[in-house]
């Protein structure tokens, strides 16, 4: 296999990273990076053998460990990222739950933001307590309350931002100085904003997650997650946690993920500045009691949005003034807008948070968080932004006018 200079890949600049970046090549000088879909290597000797497993040899011993597949993914995610290393995992959950789990024992404790993923919520307030690790949720923007929260048991931070689906930001450089402060990792799950739009990193965290099934892979083909951080914590804590409980993503779906970063920042550049033109048709209707967009001057953290994100993102949140019934009547009336509980995809997605992605959270909880029976998280894809318009204003007539119907019928 050749190698490329990692130190020369790291002058190049986003665009170019992402084409090029952590490639090798076999013998073959092969154009578009290969797939190896084996499970396992051989060697030619017993003492090759051996000095692999021990470490002298940085050779592949088993895909459960490391693949050649998933280690240009891994690189390239990490050029892209501005991190000193990279894992992937067979899915964002599996990544978020590493995360979490790599150096964390019973009797640690976390503090998380409220405002989560449903399954990333039960991970840190259900699954984490039957383990012994005590977790405390707190109103991510309040930054008293993560203060507030810290205990001399305290190991981790976790927080998403902008949150799923309310679009709700917390000051993650703000937050890092107080996990700092208190010895704690701050892991900061990015899939909204994506590596392309907000650099936690940069802004302090210590380790980042991604469902890779989102943005990355773009294209509603496979599942995938990584997890970057700096390369002492990656070997020291994350590799053990990875290879003796083995959440290994796929060869295929590296390679798949690998070419997809190709395009990433073409898509997701493109994807926002149709989600700013729609943000505004959008909060001009009068079906649309509340639009969350961070980069609208209206959304509370707009000031916020503009210090750690380049754009305000893909992702919105529409809330309309009829409840539940006007939600699927505008839901059912899209035409192009597809119905999935997917984002980031190039095929606009469009899902009701209460009675899908954050249908497991209790009504309180969800009534706490915001997300209203009225509530509907909008992905935006690729198509051409007037046909998104359109069918976005039909589908808003037609649930404005059920609900005029409604209540003149009361």
């Amino acid at each position: 296999m050749t190698h490329k200079d990692k130190s020369e890949e790291a002058k190049l600049r986003p665009a170019t990273r992402l084409v090029h970046g952590g490639t090798v090549r076999s013998p073959f000088g092969e154009t578009c990076e290969a797939m190896f879909l084996t499970q396992g290597f051989v060697y030619p000797s017993a003492e090759a053998a051996e000095a692999r497993f021990n470490g002298e040899d940085p050779g592949f011993v088993y895909s459960r460990y490391a693949n050649p597949t998933v280690a240009m993914f891994e690189e390239r995610m990490a050029l892209l990222e501005g991190a000193e290393a990279a894992k992937a995992t067979a899915s964002g959950m599996a990544a978020v739950t590493a995360a979490l789990l790599a150096d964390i024992a019973a009797g640690d404790h976390i503090v998380a933001s409220r405002a989560l993923f449903g399954s990333c919520l039960y991970v840190v307030s259900e699954f984490l307590p039957r383990l012994g690790v005590a977790c405390t949720l707190v109103d991510g923007p309040k930054l008293d309350e993560w203060r507030a929260a810290v205990r001399p048991q305290t190991k981790a931070f976790f927080l998403e931002s902008p949150a799923n689906p309310t679009m709700e930001l917390i000051d993650i450089a703000a937050v890092a100085q107080i996990a700092k402060a208190s010895g704690a990792r701050l892991i900061v799950d990015n899939v909204f904003a994506t590596p392309v739009l907000q650099k936690p990193l940069e802004l302090g965290a210590h380790t980042v997650v991604y469902s890779a099934t989102k943005h990355i892979d773009g294209q509603g083909r496979c599942l995938g997650g990584v997890v970057l951080s700096n390369a002492e914590w990656v070997g020291e804590k994350l590799i053990p946690y990875l290879k003796h409980t083995g959440p290994a993503i796929s060869p295929f779906n590296a390679w798949v993920l690998l070419k997809s970063l190709e395009t990433l920042e073409l898509r997701v550049t493109r994807q926002a500045e149709t989600a700013a033109s729609l943000a505004e048709v959008l909060a001009m209707h009068p079906a649309v009691e509340r639009l969350a967009y961070p980069g609208r001057a209206d959304h509370p953290q707009f000031a916020l949005a503009c210090r750690q994100m380049r754009s305000g993102g893909t992702m919105m949140a529409i809330e309309l003034a009829g409840g539940k019934a006007a939600a699927f009547a505008f839901a059912n009336a899209l035409k192009v807008i597809k119905l999935s509980n997917n984002l980031g995809d190039a095929k606009s997605l469009l899902t009701h948070p209460a009675t899908t992605t954050h249908q497991s959270v209790s009504e309180e909880e969800r009534a706490r968080l915001g997300i209203t029976d009225g509530m509907l998280r909008f992905s935006v894809g690729l198509e051409d932004p007037a046909d998104l318009a359109e069918d976005l204003s039909a589908a808003l007539d037609a649930a404005l006018a059920g609900t005029e119907r409604m209540r003149a019928a009361s």
